[in-house]
């Protein structure tokens, strides 16, 4: 008997994915790219503990207290004074002087940063009066969209078709693994989609500063010392609105009448600060690492976390759709792992490229001008 024919189809279908998943093997088993995952991994894994932390520590004290914007106050004020602390000590031991901008920049290019993140953390506290963990969770999750639309506005990522695979994965994955919100607040939605919003824009805006060594600010550190007055400036006149008579007139705190209660809370305010300079440390160091999409991408698995965990603590119930929409979320981010193992090799050939070129205008610039200077030489 002879050999049975291929049908041309399905040969030319093996052709075309071949050499994509040699393509993948190789990208993936490198040794760059397996030093790469570890580096990530661990910022990932130092982010994750601080942020799950929080989140369960800010669920607690704002459902007792009910001042979610004084205490998000606190914590940057805190926040502020830890950042130059720190680098003073750092600039004692090194003997280097840290970064500090002019008012050019600190206008133009942080304060547009640190008025959107304390916006979008200030609505994400305070949406905690009005709506559920879930339906918050929820809701937050849409944040993914705004990040590649505006990574894609500001030129950050390439509007490529399988990014929008990646986000329609996760952020469906997401809304089905939080769907059992039974309660609906309007105000509270509004509060979330906004913060989301702004999310995806004050995390593009981050990169760009993180990323851009003409600013100086690649050092966390420096970052958070810049940004924290600004965020600082728009929240203390809500705070100062909204906030003001109930916390002067609480008993908890100013109109206090035992020491040891004063202190407790003092003490819980100054864990969480604590906590939230660790948290905002961590995320812009792997933002400034790797890019705002990865970000949020490990940020929404840390939410499944989150949820697992209270889910496991709380009582929680989780049901088929929920399961179903876990298996969904991991499937896109395992997506985005093989998409940035296969994109690799394309941004170094674009970074060398870009080199390559400011050489040769450099060159060129040399050459014109010894050029000049020879004919001027010649006309004496």
């Amino acid at each position: 008997m002879g050999k049975k024919k291929k049908h041309p189809d399905l040969q030319r279908f093996r052709g075309l994915v071949s050499p994509t998943a040699t393509a993948v093997k190789k990208s993936v088993c490198s040794v760059g790219f397996i030093v790469s995952a570890i580096k990530i991994l661990a910022l990932v894994l130092f982010y994750y503990t601080f942020s799950i932390g929080l989140t369960f520590y800010n669920k607690a004290f704002i459902h007792h207290f009910q001042i979610p914007l004084s205490f998000t106050l606190s914590h940057l004020i805190i926040k502020f004074m830890l950042a130059g602390m720190v680098r003073w000590i750092v600039e004692c031991r090194t003997k280097t002087e840290r970064v500090n901008l002019s008012w050019r920049p600190f206008l133009l290019q942080i304060a547009p940063t640190g008025i959107a993140s304390s916006i979008d953390i200030g609505l994400s506290n305070w949406s905690f009066e009005f709506i559920t963990v879930s339906l918050y969770t929820m809701t937050k999750s849409t944040a993914v969209i705004f990040i590649l639309a505006f990574s894609i506005l500001f030129r950050i990522e390439k509007p490529r078709w399988s990014l929008s695979i990646v986000v329609l994965l996760v952020s469906t994955g997401l809304f089905m693994f939080t769907y059992h919100s039974t309660q609906f607040n309007l105000e509270g939605f509004i509060m979330v989609m906004s913060a989301s919003v702004l999310s995806g824009f004050r995390w593009g805006l981050a990169q760009l500063i993180l990323q851009k060594e003409e600013i100086g600010l690649s050092n966390p550190l420096d970052m958070m010392y810049h940004i924290q007055p600004w965020m600082v400036l728009v929240l203390l006149p809500l705070a100062a609105i909204f906030e003001g008579i109930p916390l002067a007139t609480t008993s908890d705190f100013f109109r206090f009448y035992d020491y040891t209660l004063v202190l407790r809370n003092l003490a819980m305010v100054f864990g969480g600060a604590g906590l939230a300079f660790m948290l905002e440390f961590s995320e812009f160091l792997l933002v400034g690492q790797t890019s705002c999409l990865t970000f949020s991408i490990s940020g929404i698995f840390k939410e499944i976390c989150t949820l697992y965990l209270a889910n496991k603590f709380n009582g929680d119930q989780m049901n088929t759709v929920n399961v179903i929409g876990l298996l969904v979320c991991l499937c896109g981010i395992t997506f985005h792992v093989i998409l940035k193992a296969l994109h690799r090799g394309d941004n170094k050939k674009a970074a060398l490229n870009r080199e390559e070129m400011m050489e040769m205008i450099r060159d060129e610039g040399q050459d014109s001008d010894e050029e000049e200077v020879f004919n001027a030489s010649r006309d004496r």
